[in-house]
């Protein structure tokens, strides 16, 4: 026991920047959910994450076949193959992209919306994630994890995007029907927002940080036209 609470720390100090994401959902969505649901939207979406790795990584089902090269296993925690810190990740993404689904919504939050768009959401945020993640050695991620056969965009396979939006559609919707309707959130989902905005910034600042123009142009467009779209929708969404 002692060594998993070490090999946990040693993970903290390693991963600073995920458990800084993770704290400030912790907080976020303690406010927003209560502590309870809280509590239920970490463990649903965690869980559903890491089945999807698990998954992934031995029969390419959801993300597409990749695998972790274990370069860090005995300095931070795994389960099984995958990252502890990975997985996790998914946690703050899922609700990120859920606070803006809600935003998006706007006065008609339907379940199904909400699901879908939080879906969709995770997907377009992951467009920026994976090819900056795939790059790890050149910042302090390092390598940890590699697509056998490459992939199309900025070597990501497009399953993994679809992944992406299966992961949200599942854990989010999972947390969605076992929270109960109208107990899903005090649709003041600002904070979770700008948590999604903040990990959008550092993930085309990261991308700069490497030196890779032709991503990070992709990148700036990408930001631009859902920046624009989400304005739109907001705007029509909140319209009396």
């Amino acid at each position: 026991m002692g060594e998993l609470v070490l090999l946990f720390l040693s993970t903290i100090r390693l991963r600073p920047y995920v458990f800084f994401f993770f704290g400030c959902f912790l907080g976020a969505a303690t406010a927003d959910l209560g502590w309870r649901r809280a509590g239920l939207f970490t463990g649903l979406t965690w869980l559903t994450a890491f089945v999807a790795e698990y998954s992934s990584t031995r029969t390419g089902i959801p993300f597409g076949l990749y695998h972790y090269i274990a370069a860090t296993r005995g300095q931070e925690l795994y389960l099984a193959n995958v990252p502890f810190m990975d997985s996790l990740s998914f946690t703050f993404l899922a609700y990120g992209a859920f606070s803006l689904a809600r935003l998006v919504a706007g006065k008609w939050p339907g379940p199904v919306r909400l699901a879908f768009w939080s879906g969709i959401f995770m997907m377009l945020i992951d467009m920026l994630i994976d090819p900056l993640a795939v790059r790890g050695d050149r910042w302090f991620l390092g390598k940890i994890f590699y697509y056998p056969n490459g992939g199309f965009y900025f070597g990501v396979p497009l399953s993994n995007f679809l992944g992406w939006a299966v992961v949200g559609w599942v854990g989010v919707g999972s947390y969605i029907m076992m929270a109960g309707p109208g107990r899903i959130g005090t649709n003041d989902p600002r904070w979770g927002v700008a948590l999604y905005s903040l990990v959008w910034t550092f993930s085309l600042a990261m991308t700069w940080w490497i030196g890779e123009p032709a991503l990070l142009s992709a990148g700036f467009v990408l930001s631009l036209v859902f920046a624009t779209a989400v304005a739109c929708a907001v705007r029509l969404a909140w319209r009396t």
